[in-house]
């Protein structure tokens, strides 16, 4: 039986991810800041799936949490089979405007916790000669959409340098790169989502099936969603200042819609 650490597994993907690991028989090691929200997520999996479940409480923007998260990542006695760094969030203010702790604190958990993770996944993976490393990135990492996105491409850059360095070890890494998921992220505490097309939506089951099916056929890039493969392809081969003015643009629609 494998073994997946899930981050952030409590709410959103991190919850879709580590749902679909147990109905597949994996067990689990989740981790998310809230013990009681962890023990509400293991109580669950367990009765519903009878599989191991572990929980680690852990905030990634601090140092000696990571470290703890990263330890258990590399403990080759309780091998970890597939990692998914899917912990995150993102600012409510322009990067001018925001506090610029709470900057680096989301800077820390997106960029910083991948690569220690990562670090500790890739090692004690490729000494093994086998295992998979996630990192959910999302389609605002190809295009420029503040820090956020600035983060999220830096994971999508970072995984595919990974994914290269790994190549032939027997060990993968794939960057998951979705866009507007139905998660607690994109929903206002009215229960009302993002103003936005029903076809802009993705669900958060879906995304991580496809992710997984993906993982599987050895694919670096994960983009769910034709709508969203549309996207990131576009972005990658338009001129950077129409791509610009298109960020532009959409984030002055947000910003009339909020």
């Amino acid at each position: 039986m494998s073994t997946a650490l899930v981050t952030g597994a409590t709410s959103g993907i991190g919850l879709a991810f580590a749902r679909e690991l147990a109905e597949r028989g994996n067990d689990l090691v989740i981790v998310a800041r809230r013990r009681a929200k962890l023990e509400n997520v293991s109580d669950e999996l367990r009765a519903r799936h009878s599989i191991n479940v572990e929980i680690l409480a852990a905030d990634l923007s601090k140092r000696a949490q990571l470290r703890r998260v990263a330890d258990r990542v590399a403990d080759r006695e309780r091998p970890i089979d597939l990692l998914v760094n899917n912990a995150g969030f993102g600012t409510s203010r322009s990067f001018l405007k925001g506090e610029l702790a709470d900057e680096e604190a989301m800077f820390d958990v997106l960029c910083r916790a991948v690569l220690v993770l990562s670090h500790a996944g890739a090692l004690s993976m490729k000494d093994r000669g086998r295992g998979a490393i996630v990192n959910v990135s999302s389609v605002a990492g190809f295009i420029p959409m503040g820090t956020y996105g600035a983060a999220k491409g830096w994971t999508l850059a970072f995984t595919e340098t990974l994914a290269h360095e790994l190549a032939g070890s027997g060990v993968s890494a794939t960057v998951l790169c979705p866009g507007f998921t139905r998660t607690e992220m994109h929903v206002h505490p009215d229960g009302e989502s993002t103003k936005l097309p029903k076809v802009m939506w993705l669900e958060p089951d879906r995304l991580v099936r496809d992710c997984l099916d993906d993982v599987k056929a050895g694919k670096v890039i994960s983009v769910p969603g034709a709508q969203y493969k549309l996207i990131a392809g576009v972005a990658e081969v338009a001129p950077r200042g129409l791509v610009r003015a298109l960020s532009r643009g959409a984030a002055s629609i947000r910003r009339r819609q909020s």
